[in-house]
């Protein structure tokens, strides 16, 4: 038997997406919060990352070091993730034993206890943290590119926070950030699985209907101005190994160009043709691996776009083959997209886009988890769950023409930020593992 997705609204503005499912007894609870970096401002950075570690550091009901010993024992995981535009927790249990992942939530969603201790605590982690992710060139590049392509919006930061402002940040400042984001108005609940709706949902309304409903939070207003020439950035470290990424501003997830632009990615870069929704196809057939891995220029590239709030980035990424230079792989990636306009992508392309994307699809949404992942990715950033479920339609409907509209509307010279990695010194262990996480 098919059950629908049921969406409905506490009075509190807590939202519930429900979505029973019985191939299995197992059942995936999910809490999203519109909170990410595009939230914060100089001074707080990475403050959205930081209170989601917070949140483990126990609660009323769970004080610290409980979560994992519960969870674990009735045989269940649990984990969280921050991004640019949300945070995001979760529990997969047996179904039968789901009512933990609901009353963990709720009471860390009022309740979460922040003591300065724990505080500062973790601060050591978190710059800990970030320290190593600066050991990774791939996170430097990144990290100076998108400050560089984003001037004003605040897509610029990074997700773990500036090292000053982890620094400086204080404990109120923290919960202050927790208590303005974390409360139902701004959150909501994805549950997918093996479970009743009509009964989860008096739960539900038991556990989260009375707690108070927040602050309205205002949409963030610092839209990036257009973008009038080309940027570049240059960062220098240890290894030998260079990188290069081409980043084009690209539309937002609910633009009518982005699907035609997730479609281009996958003909002309291949791999992961639908950023967080999916991977692990080959892009052997697309013409940048013909292009730059076949001839020896690089020993891997891929493509991205990410699906999100507000129009961000589109990216092309190479790791150089030791030897050859930043100039002729530059130029051959940008001699292959000038081809772009001289022999378009073809229909014969474009059905393979169309079948690798199908089998990301379907990959990614393979479990209980995986769908209500992306189920709430998909309210989160659309606005709207069904986003997610009308992808592939959507994708169907795009059009060769669709697809030149987006090439010559976002791949110009103008619209494109150039980051390159140059290695400095000759630290070869660093090379191999860039190389081989790459």
């Amino acid at each position: 038997m098919h059950f629908p997705v049921q969406k409905s609204n506490l009075a509190n503005g807590l939202t519930v997406i429900l979505k029973e499912m019985h191939h299995a007894p197992v059942t995936s609870f999910w809490v999203w919060y519109r909170v990410g970096s595009r939230n914060e401002i100089p001074g707080i950075t990475g403050a959205s990352h930081w209170v989601e570690h917070m949140m483990f550091k126990g609660s009323p009901q769970f004080p610290q070091g409980s979560l994992d010993r519960l969870v674990s024992r009735e045989g269940g995981r649990f984990n969280a993730f921050t991004w640019i535009d949300f945070t995001a927790y979760y529990e997969t249990l047996p179904s039968n034993r789901i009512d933990l992942a609901l009353r963990i939530e709720s009471d860390r969603m009022t309740n979460a206890i922040m003591t300065e201790e724990a505080v500062e605590s973790e601060r050591t982690v978190i710059i800990s943290e970030r320290h190593m992710y600066e050991n990774n060139p791939s996170f430097q590049l990144r990290e100076e590119l998108v400050g560089t392509a984003f001037r004003v919006h605040p897509y610029r930061y990074e997700t773990i926070g500036d090292e000053i402002d982890l620094e400086t940040m204080t404990r109120d400042d923290l919960y202050d950030h927790y208590r303005r984001y974390y409360s139902p108005g701004n959150a909501t609940i994805v549950m997918t699985g093996d479970f009743d709706t009509k009964a989860m949902m008096t739960r539900i309304e038991e556990l989260f209907g009375e707690l108070p409903e927040g602050e309205v939070i205002p949409n963030p207003n610092r839209p990036e101005p257009e973008q009038r020439g080309e940027k570049r950035v240059v960062v220098r470290g240890p290894g030998d190994t260079t990188y290069l990424t081409v980043a084009f501003r690209a539309p937002e997830a609910t633009h009518d160009d982005f699907y035609p632009l997730v479609l281009l990615n996958a003909a002309y870069a291949g791999g992961s043709s639908l950023g967080l929704f999916g991977g692990g196809t080959t892009n052997k057939s697309s013409r940048l691996y013909k292009a730059l891995v076949a001839t020896d220029l690089a020993v891997a590239v891929s493509g991205a776009i990410a699906p999100s709030i507000d129009p961000y980035l589109y990216s092309v990424n190479a790791i150089l083959r030791p030897g050859r230079s930043i100039d002729e792989v530059e130029t051959a990636l940008y001699k292959e997209l000038e081809r772009l306009a001289i022999e378009p992508i073809s229909q014969t392309e474009l059905e393979k886009a169309l079948k690798r994307a199908r089998v990301q699809f379907v990959m990614a949404g393979e479990s209980v988890t995986g769908q209500a992942m992306m189920l709430g990715m998909a309210e989160m950033i659309a606005g709207d769950f069904s986003w997610y479920e009308n992808t592939l339609e959507a994708l169907k409907e795009v059009t060769l023409q669709d697809i030149e509209r987006v090439r010559e509307k976002y791949l110009r010279s103008k619209n494109r930020n150039v980051g390159i990695y140059e290695p400095v010194g000759n630290d070869h262990k660093t090379a191999v593992r860039e190389m081989a996480s790459g």
